[in-house]
């Protein structure tokens, strides 16, 4: 399989999807319901790039829902910061109107907000097969983070339907994820 090849097709599919606004509002609404009745207080995200579901309009509700059910508990949402070094991410709180710098990849990060461990990570695809397994961007940050990440999170990846590989064979390194989602529901696990 020549992932480059396939995922500048996939990346090219999404960021020409004639319906992908009413995609993304279908993915929304999926998201929204799949997170009812969790009990986690920090979630990690994903600045969205290249067409990529934005997950931010639903976090920012779930943080709002929650925190207007109970004002005792205090729910976070972490984006991604890149440690150059060691090629993983850590987290970040993120907040609308927050701070924000770009990192070594022109990707919005929050600037000097505070580091947290989620316990539920949305995480996403380029594109996605049976198993749990994503294809991504290639440079293995998010299976470096996951590999290290204590206790570690449950994983959610996010993507479109137009993302589905049917015959994707992971590499020995890749993650699997415990979830996905995608604009039709739960397509993982089914």
């Amino acid at each position: 399989m020549d992932k480059i090849a396939l995922r500048k097709s996939l990346i090219e599919a999404r960021l020409n999807l004639p319906d992908r606004l009413q995609r993304a509002e279908a993915l929304q609404r999926v998201m929204r319901i799949w997170l009812v009745g969790r009990t986690d207080t920090v979630i990690g995200a994903y600045w969205p790039i290249k067409g990529e579901f934005d997950p931010l309009p639903a976090l920012h509700r779930w943080k709002e829902d929650g925190e207007l059910q109970n004002e005792s508990v205090r729910r976070r949402i972490g984006l991604p910061v890149m440690d150059k070094e060691k090629k993983t991410l850590t987290f970040h709180v993120w907040y609308p109107g927050c701070p924000m710098e770009e990192d070594g990849f022109g990707i919005p990060k929050p600037k000097d907000t505070e580091v947290v461990v989620p316990t539920l990570l949305f995480v996403p695809c380029v594109g996605y097969g049976p198993g749990g397994y994503r294809l991504g961007y290639g440079g293995g940050f998010y299976d470096r983070t996951l590999a290290e990440l204590q206790p570690k999170p449950v994983t959610v990846g996010l993507g479109f339907g137009q993302g589905f590989i049917d015959d994707f064979e992971p590499e020995p390194h890749d993650q699997a994820l415990d979830a996905i989602l995608n604009d039709h529901g739960v397509v993982w696990p089914i």
